[in-house]
């Protein structure tokens, strides 16, 4: 099958539920080597399960990125972890991963707010009477309107300002890993030096084992970790920061046990900072 069909396949699923079109910033914060980078964007259109969006960057089928819309009327922005769908130059559409109910009902609550339209009267060339009754019925109706109305606006400022100070303390919770990975050199102390460099001072190196679950589990892929290497050449800490849960553990512990020539600075051995690729696959 062609790449053409697949593109058109992937496009027919995203429109499981109602989009609406809408024209604000948005910023997706993915992985680069191993370090959160910030994409501008702008985005097209917003539904339950997802986003469609310009980017100004490149992503790939099946990323996961964190994106911010700050959708019109809103107090706070929508933050969520999405998975990239497809990307067809700058084009792209973002699924939702783990949309907390609190933000879902944001969406909806702004889908109405853009969709809803007040209903309109007819006017009829009628007789003063049939004129007079038709205008009390329908301010009768208008009177019942404006206090349904002020009810649920009054319920639902109520639920938002308590969504709001909910929704912001769980995305904190979840940022706290992309924030993690931004600061974790000033946190380590060490001298970070690029990947290719370290790579030509391996001394050992040990193949990690393929878990059984992942092998079951048809998973492969690639596992960036990122690891201190001590002044005496032996890895001091490792970390997984990007690939699957069933195979970052395997690849940690090896890395674990490899083997450096000590980095020197000044004539002197120095505790590092790098990163680690280790890839795994089924055949």
């Amino acid at each position: 099958m062609s790449a053409a069909p697949l593109l058109a396949l992937k496009k027919k699923e995203r429109r499981a539920s109602r989009r609406l079109p809408v024209h604000v910033s948005l910023d997706v914060v993915a992985l680069q080597l191993g370090l959160p980078e910030t994409l501008p964007g702008r985005c097209t259109d917003v539904s339950e399960t997802g986003v469609g969006a310009i980017i100004a960057g490149e992503l790939v089928p099946d990323q996961q990125v964190a994106v911010e819309i700050r959708l019109p009327n809103l107090g706070v922005p929508v933050r969520s972890r999405v998975l990239v769908r497809y990307q067809e130059r700058l084009r792209c559409g973002l699924q939702f991963v783990g949309l907390p109910l609190e933000q879902r009902e944001m969406i909806r609550y702004w889908q109405g707010r853009v969709a809803g339209q007040p209903a309109q009267v007819s006017k009829k060339r009628e007789g003063p009477k049939a004129v007079s009754a038709a205008a009390a019925a329908v301010s009768e109706r208008r009177i019942r309107g404006i206090r349904v109305w002020l009810r649920r606006f009054y319920a639902l400022a109520a639920v938002m300002v308590f969504l709001t100070g909910l929704a912001w303390w769980q995305w904190q919770r979840s940022w706290n890993e992309l924030e993690a990975q931004a600061s974790s050199v000033a946190e380590l102390g060490s001298l970070r030096v690029s990947p290719e460099i370290m790579e030509k001072r391996i001394v050992y190196k040990e193949r990690p084992v393929y878990p059984e679950a992942a092998r079951r589990a048809g998973k492969q892929g690639m596992v960036v970790l990122d690891a201190v290497i001590g002044a005496d050449g032996t890895v001091r800490r490792v970390r997984a920061i990007s690939g699957a849960d069933l195979l970052a553990q395997s690849a940690a512990d090896a890395v674990q046990s490899w083997k450096f020539e000590p980095y020197q600075v000044d004539g002197k051995p120095a505790e590092v900072e790098t990163t680690i690729a280790v890839e795994f696959k089924l055949h």
